[in-house]
């Protein structure tokens, strides 16, 4: 891997972990049921592709 493909995944590692935190934030905070669900989704989904990114190195 070249200095600028790890740089673009470490970047990348950097979004995925902040989009995860924020719907885990934003789920916490939400009465709904359903849109909980919803939102923790999302949150999972931020993690496989996390962890997709994480593979590469």
């Amino acid at each position: 891997m070249t200095s600028k493909e790890l740089i673009y995944v470490e970047d990348a590692l950097g979004h995925e972990q902040y989009f995860k935190t924020q719907c885990s934030e934003t789920a916490s905070r939400i009465q709904d049921n359903e849109l909980r669900a919803f939102a923790q989704e999302i949150q999972r989904q931020h993690q496989i592709i996390f962890q997709n990114f994480y593979d590469l190195l």
